[in-house]
Parts: structure tokens; C-alpha cells; sequence
């Protein structure tokens, strides 16, 4: 569902509360999005700018992001610009979805300067661009645009700034009984009377989403007309009373999930006509951080996981053919014995062969029934060799058993390791990935590119999620091998109760208490089924013991431990009563 001009609407009136406000810090934690940390009317906000090209908005936000460790030139341009300046006006222009941030700050010679940032809502072309208004002329953009990709507008540092192309629509908040006949009346073509009247409200008005037409539509028929029968007089109604609603600013932000789909769909004002549960929301930030933060989190991950997920699935594939391959060569050591019998055989029967004899027939003393049986020979050797040849292949080929199945060990907990990480990919956050890419970089899998910072950030300890039991008792999880490790081996003590399922790759869980009911142990159960590979399933074997049960075998990998004592619990994860459970990052 696109962001549309009477939401942005809400979210700049919203956003009134910003002006005077100071901003402290600016970040650009993806190539998308930028994160202004504002001082204002005595709280710190934090303004999310995002041209994300599937999800674009303005929004204030709670959400935590991962900064990069340089930060990118446009960041760099705006920290130069705006960092420390004070917000002078946000507005909107006219019902387009574009937003205008007026800043004052003092240049390096501590003149007075004022600059714009311009954020342009628009799907993929979607943009954030420093203006100076004094020459009109563009100091850079989130998103480059040159004259190869249009001809009507370049968005490249130095140009001039031309604003989008206006779509000659009428604003519907300007609009009266008498403008909206015309506006509706406007095109009397055989074209415009086949369309239907959500599709002629979108047409004639800026700033109308398809969804908000419906609901107009929807609401103007609620007095007993029909499809077939449209009334005037009762769409003006409708219309009416919801651009009324937008002028006083009565904003009732909503998320409705569509009853039998599952959609998602979120509007300023209540939307009567989608069957289904609506959630309400106390202001329009809250209202998208709910339905976009996650969507966009994840788009996120999804990118920034690409490369390791090839590199994890190529190296689990390797190793599934190398277990392939041992497991043959363990297969062909079990007929070792027949080497040591033919060596024997032709030991004891010496005197029957030559030099030059390609094979000889002699009795099997070894058979019950003292059956003959012919045994190849390499006629270069004489016989005491072609003995000793068949002794020396039964040494190697049980010499190579107790090697190649410890190499079997070895190659099934490499697989076990790997397959581990692919599960902690698919719940990680972006704070999640790097621990997980700085792990393979300590185990040698990924090129280490900045050891440097990475030894230094390696002092920090992790931040794990923290969730509260329905009698108030704090569980931990950790989400990856380093907070795996950190969770199990330093932070708990030794009567807490950990938990893990049971020959699954997944998160170690743990019970921050030693005394809590059946129902917080459940809970704790359900955390561990949850966060493993058997997410999906029903009745997920989980383990549990106490912490100093737990131990972490000397040179093994990241997260592996082995335990005793331990109980089972089967549990089915409930993804809604996870959600329902509170948590906090700690």
C-alpha cells in the first residue's frame, strides 16, 4: 500500500512538533535512508528520511539502526550542512507526496545560511535532495539522476532543482460542493463514463490513493444505494466529511488486516470498507512504524544476507559431497579383510607360482568347502612380492579407516556449524549480520578487510534480546554464535535454566531465574522451538538443564556446547504469542 498525499498530510502536521527543534546527529545507515536526531520541545526525536524505492516515507521512529563505520558522501554533505542547524518549517507541497524541510544553520565562515532538504515520495524514483535556496541549485541527492536516465530532470550536484512533473489535478481539500461536480464532470468523453467513481476521484484530485476512493465510494453508498446507482450528492458527502476530518486535522491512523488474504492496508481514517481486524494507532509515525519497520528491516537484511547465504550454501554443499565421498572410501575399507586373506593364501602357496604369471588357482583354506579361487598377480614381481602387495593394501586400507572417520566427525559438525549460521541468518537483524560476518571472518571463512576495527569492536559486548515471561521472569535469547557464547558462557549463572532443541540448529535460551512456574519454562521452550530450523513445525523436541550442566568443548566452534542431565519438552512455536511477549535489547 503507497504512502499517499493525505497521509504524508497527517505526518507533517505531525511533524510540526520538529520545528525549532535542533538536529544533533544525521545518519545514513543504508544507501536509502537517512536518520536525523532532533532536539526538540525538550525530547529527543529521531526523523527517518527514507527513499527507499518499495518503501518510501517520513516518519519519526523508535527503531534502532546499524550505522556504517565510514559514513557515506551524502551523509558526510548533510552532517556538513544541517548538523547542528534548527529546523525552520516542514511542509508539504500543495497534496503532492513531497516534503520540504527549511534549515538554518551557520556556514564555516559562522554566517547565517539556510538549505532545503527536499524529499520526493515517488515508488522507485523515490529521492532526498539537498537544496540551497538562494541558487536553487542542487547540492547533491541520496539518488543520482542523470540526463542518460531523463531529460526533464537531473538530480546531480550543481544542477538546477526542477520539481516533479504536476499532474494538472485539483486539490481536494480547496475543493467545494460546486468545484467537486466539475472536477468529477470535467472529462465527458465515452472513456471517463465507463470509469468507475473511485477511479474518477483519483483521476480529478491530488493526493487520492485508490484505497482512500474506495472508502469514500464505500461510505457514500451506506444510505442504501448501489453500485449501478451512484448519488451525487451523497459521494460529495462522503468526500466531504473526510477532507473535513483532514483540514482539522482529526487523524484516526489504522492498520487493517484483510479477513480471508491476510493483506496488510494502513489510512489516516478509518477504513469501513475492508472486512477484517483494524488496529488503531495513537499517531501517524506509529501507524507506519508498524507497517513499514519490519517490511523494511527485512528488505534490508535480505540484501545485506545475500552474499553470505551463497557463500554458506556453497560451502554446506561442498561438505555434503565430501561426506559422500568418505562414507565410500569407510565402505570400501570393510572389505580390507580380503587382502589380508589373499596375502596368505599366496604366502602359503609360494611354491606354486612363477615370475611371469598374470594369476594362479589355488585352494581357499578359508572357505568350509575348500573351494578354488584364482588370484591376480602382476607378472613383474615374483611371488613373495605380489604377497606382500596385497599385506601392504590391507594395512593402508585399515590404516585410512580411523582416519577418514574421524574426518566423517569433523566434516558432520562443519555441516552442523554451517547449517547453524543459515538458520541464525533467517531471524537476524542488520546488528545480527555483522556479528555472524565477523565470526566467519575469526574462523577464516570470509577475507578479513578491516581487521583493525573489527579486534575493536570485538571488546563490545553483544546486545541480546531480552523477553519477559507472562509471570515477569526474563528470558534471554541469543540470535547468533557471538551472543550464543557471551549468553551461555558469561552472562548466565550457574542455576539458570538453559534451553536448546534437541539435535536442531538453533538458539541457545536461557531462564535468567531459579525459581519460576511450569508456564515460564513453556515460554522459554516455545522461544527455543521458535528461533531453531524447526520454526515451522509441530512438536519440537527442546532440551533443557541448568547452566552448569553446559559445557563448551576445548578448540570446538562458535555456539557448540555439549550438556547433561538434560530434560525434554515438545512444544509448537506460536508465532502470535511471541509477538504478544515482551521484550526489550539489553
Amino acid at each position: 500500500m503507497a504512502l499517499d498525499g493525505l497521509v504524508l498530510h497527517a505526518i507533517v502536521h505531525e511533524l510540526q512538533a520538529c520545528v525549532g527543534g535542533r538536529i544533533n546527529k544525521i545518519h545514513q545507515p543504508t544507501e536509502n535512508d537517512v536518520i536525523m536526531h532532533i532536539r526538540a520541545q525538550g525530547k529527543n526525536v529521531k526523523l527517518l528520511l527514507s527513499a527507499n524505492p518499495t518503501y518510501p516515507r517520513v516518519q519519526i521512529t523508535e527503531q534502532s539502526s546499524l550505522n556504517p563505520m565510514d559514513a557515506p558522501m551524502f551523509c558526510m554533505l548533510l552532517r556538513k550542512h544541517c548538523e547542528s542547524g534548527v529546523i525552520e518549517s516542514v511542509e508539504q507541497i500543495g497534496m503532492e507526496r513531497v516534503i520540504r524541510l527549511q534549515i538554518r544553520h551557520r556556514d564555516e565562515l559562522g554566517d547565517m545560511s539556510t538549505k532545503q532538504i527536499i524529499v520526493e515520495i515517488m515508488g522507485r524514483h523515490s529521492n532526498i535532495i539537498l537544496l540551497d535556496p538562494a541558487t536553487e541549485s542542487i547540492l547533491d541527492g541520496i539518488h543520482h539522476v542523470t540526463p542518460a536516465i531523463s531529460s526533464y530532470r537531473i538530480v546531480m550536484p550543481g544542477s538546477k532543482y526542477v520539481t516533479p512533473p504536476e499532474q494538472d489535478k485539483q486539490n481536494p481539500l480547496e475543493a467545494d460542493a460546486s468545484s467537486f461536480l466539475q472536477a468529477i464532470h470535467q472529462d465527458s468523453g465515452e472513456e471517463e463514463s465507463t470509469k468507475k467513481p473511485e477511479q474518477k476521484l483519483v483521476a480529478a484530485f491530488s493526493g487520492l490513493s485508490p484505497l482512500i476512493a474506495k472508502e469514500i465510494v464505500f461510505r457514500s453508498r451506506q444510505g442504501g444505494n448501489n453500485e449501478q446507482e451512484d448519488d451525487l450528492a451523497a459521494l460529495w458527502t462522503a468526500f466531504d466529511g473526510v477532507m473535513t476530518a483532514v483540514r482539522q486535522h482529526r487523524y484516526e491512523p489504522v492498520i487493517v488486516e484483510q479477513e480471508g488474504t491476510g493483506k496488510l492496508f494502513f489510512a489516516m481514517t478509518p477504513l469501513t470498507h475492508i472486512t477484517g481486524i483494524s488496529t488503531s494507532y495513537a499517531t501517524p509515525s506509529d501507524c507506519l512504524e508498524h507497517f513499514y519497520g519490519d517490511k523494511a528491516e527485512r528488505d534490508t537484511v535480505k540484501q545485506r544476507v545475500a552474499d553470505l547465504l551463497r557463500f554458506l550454501h556453497n560451502e554446506a554443499n561442498k561438505n555434503v559431497k565430501k561426506l559422500e565421498k568418505l562414507q565410500e572410501t569407510v565402505d570400501d575399507s570393510k572389505d580390507a579383510d580380503k587382502y589380508r586373506i589373499l596375502g596368505e593364501l599366496l604366502t602359503a602357496s609360494l611354491h606354486l607360482i612363477k615370475r611371469g604369471d598374470r594369476e594362479v588357482e589355488i585352494i581357499n583354506y578359508y572357505d568350509e568347502d575348500q573351494a578354488l579361487i584364482k588370484i591376480k598377480l602382476d607378472p613383474l614381481w615374483n611371488p613373495s612380492e605380489n604377497a606382500q602387495r596385497y599385506f601392504k593394501k590391507y594395512t593402508k586400507m585399515k590404516n585410512s579407516t580411523a582416519i577418514v572417520e574421524e574426518q566423517i566427525a569433523q566434516t558432520h559438525q562443519e555441516i552442523t556449524y554451517l547449517n547453524s549460521l543459515l538458520q541464525q541468518l533467517s531471524v537476524a537483524s542488520l546488528t545480527d549480520i555483522e556479528e555472524i560476518r565477523d565470526e566467519l571472518m575469526e574462523q577464516g571463512y570470509v577475507r578479513d578487510r578491516n581487521k583493525k576495527q573489527r579486534k575493536k569492536k570485538k571488546k563490545d559486548k553483544p546486545a541480546l534480546a531480552c523477553y519477559l515471561s507472562s509471570e515477569g521472569v526474563p528470558i534471554y535469547v541469543g540470535k547468533n554464535n557471538t551472543q550464543n557464547e557471551y549468553l551461555t558462557n558469561r552472562l548466565a549463572s550457574s542455576m539458570d535454566t538453559w534451553l536448546h532443541t534437541k539435535d536442531i540448529p538453533g538458539s541457545h535460551v536461557v531462564i535468567r531465574s531459579d525459581s519460576f512456574s511450569e508456564t515460564t519454562l513453556l515460554e522459554a521452550a516455545q522461544l527455543a522451538a521458535y528461533f531453531s530450523q524447526a520454526k515451522h513445525s509441530s512438536q519440537v523436541p527442546v532440551d533443557y538443564t541448568a547452566i552448569k550442566h553446559v559445557h563448551k568443548p576445548n578448540g570446538s566452534k562458535p555456539g557448540f556446547v555439549i550438556y547433561v542431565n538434560q530434560k525434554t519438552l515438545f512444544v509448537t512455536p506460536d508465532e502470535n504469542m511471541i509477538k504478544q511477549m515482551n521484550v526489550t535489547i539489553k
